[in-house]
C-alpha cells in the first residue's frame, strides 16, 4: 500500500493510495451499470418483459420475445443485463431466466408500496433533461416542471401513487386530529399541486360525502387528472382547475393537502400565507414531503442520495424557474418546513406520520 503522508508542503500533491483508487474505479463502473439499468428497467416495464416473466416463470429469450412480440436479440441482451444486476436469475443448465417473486412484486404490482418502475421512469426522464440543467446552472436560472418530458410527469405519479395508495387513507389522514370525522360527515378539500390527481381521487373514493378540488399550474397534468376522475367514477364530486399554490381559488376549506410539492415551489412562504387565508378557522393543512433530516449528515444514505439527485436536476431548477426561487431543495427537512409554515401565519405544526420515503406534517391556524 502506498504511503499517503506528505511533507506538510501545501503545494505538494497528496499521495494516492492505489488500492483505494481502484476500489473507487470499480465502484464507479458498478454505478455506470446502474445508470444504464434505469433505461433497462423502463424498457422492461414498457415492453411488458417483467410482467411476462412474472406470469410465465422461467423463460428463454426466444420464448419471452415471442410472447411479447419483441425482437429476440434485444430480449437476450436485456435478460443478461438483468441477470448481471441480480434483477433476474439465470440457470446455465436450461438457459432460462427467472424473475424471483420479490422482484416481481417490486417490478409489476403497481399498487404495491414497493413498486419501482415509476422511480426509474422519473429518474431516466430527469437525467434525459440534463443539458437544460447545465445551461440553467451556468446562468443561475431555472427549468420549469412544464419544460420536462413525459417520463418525468408520468414517472412522478407512478412513483408516489403506490405510497399514497398504501398510506393516505389508512394511516396519514387518521393521524390528523379529527380530520377523518370531518371527511366522513362532509368536508371541502383543496389538493394543491395535485399533478395527475392520484391523491385527490383516492380521497374522493374513500369519502363520498366530501367534495374535492385539485389545483396544479401544469395544464397537461390537470387534463390528465380530469380524465382519471371520470374514469374512477368520482367526477361528480371532484373538480380540477389550473392554478398555482399562491392563487388557487376558494376559502373555508376544511382540509388543504400538498403532496411532495411544497419544496418545489418558488415561494413556499407565499403559498403558506395563501393556504392560511383559504383554510377555515378550524381547518387543517396536511403537508407530505420527502423523508429528510435537518442536517446534511442526516441524509447521507441511499434515500437521501436519490433525493439530493432529484433536488439538483429537478426540484431546485423547478423552484428557481418561479418567482422568489427560494429553492428549499428536496431534502429541506422538518425545521425548514416548520419555518415556512409559521412564516405563513400558521401557529401549530407537528409531524404525524412517516414512511421510508415521506414525512407527513399537520399544520393548523
Amino acid at each position: 500500500m502506498t504511503d499517503t503522508r506528505t511533507t506538510g508542503d501545501p503545494t505538494e500533491a497528496p499521495q494516492v493510495d492505489m488500492d483505494t483508487l481502484m476500489a473507487f474505479v470499480f465502484r464507479a463502473v458498478e454505478e455506470a451499470g446502474a445508470t444504464l439499468n434505469a433505461g433497462l428497467v423502463v424498457m422492461g416495464d414498457k415492453l411488458g418483459w417483467y410482467r411476462d416473466l412474472a406470469q410465465h416463470g422461467p423463460s428463454t429469450p426466444a420464448e419471452m420475445a415471442a410472447r411479447t412480440g419483441t425482437a429476440e436479440p434485444y430480449a437476450r441482451e436485456w435478460l443478461n443485463a438483468q441477470a448481471a444486476g441480480a434483477y433476474v436469475t439465470y440457470d446455465p443448465a436450461s438457459g432460462r431466466y427467472t424473475l424471483p417473486p420479490e422482484q416481481a412484486v417490486a417490478l409489476t404490482v403497481e399498487d404495491s408500496p414497493a413498486f419501482l418502475p415509476g422511480l426509474f421512469q422519473i429518474a431516466l426522464g430527469t437525467v434525459h433533461d440534463t443539458d437544460h440543467i447545465l445551461d440553467a446552472a451556468r446562468a443561475g436560472t431555472g427549468v420549469g416542471w412544464h419544460e420536462h418530458g413525459v417520463d418525468v410527469h408520468v414517472g412522478c405519479e407512478r412513483f408516489f401513487r403506490p405510497s399514497y395508495h398504501a398510506n393516505l387513507v389508512g394511516s396519514w389522514l387518521p393521524a390528523l386530529d379529527g380530520t377523518v370525522d370531518r371527511l366522513t360527515q362532509g368536508a371541502v378539500v383543496a389538493d394543491v399541486g395535485c399533478g395527475h390527481g392520484s391523491s385527490t381521487i383516492l380521497m374522493a373514493q374513500a369519502f363520498p360525502g366530501s367534495t374535492f378540488v385539485g389545483y396544479d399550474y401544469h395544464e397537461g397534468s390537470i387534463a390528465t387528472a380530469r380524465e382519471r376522475a371520470e374514469a374512477a367514477g368520482v367526477g361528480d364530486r371532484v373538480r380540477f382547475d389550473v392554478a398555482s399554490a399562491q392563487d388557487f381559488a376558494g376559502t373555508g376549506f376544511d382540509l388543504v393537502t400538498m403532496f411532495d410539492c411544497l419544496h418545489d415551489m418558488g415561494d413556499p412562504v407565499g403559498a403558506a400565507r395563501h393556504v392560511r387565508g383559504a383554510l377555515a378557522d378550524d381547518g387543517t393543512w396536511m403537508i407530505v414531503e420527502p423523508m429528510a433530516g435537518d442536517r446534511v449528515e442526516d441524509n447521507l444514505n441511499p434515500v437521501g442520495r436519490a433525493y439530493y439527485g432529484f433536488s439538483t436536476l429537478l426540484c431546485t431548477p423547478t423552484s428557481l424557474a418561479q418567482d422568489v426561487g427560494l429553492a428549499l431543495g428536496t431534502q429541506a427537512g422538518p425545521a425548514r418546513i416548520r419555518d415556512v409554515v409559521t412564516a405563513g401565519g400558521l401557529s401549530r405544526f407537528r409531524e404525524v406520520a412517516r414512511t421510508p420515503f415521506n414525512l407527513v406534517y399537520e399544520a393548523r391556524p
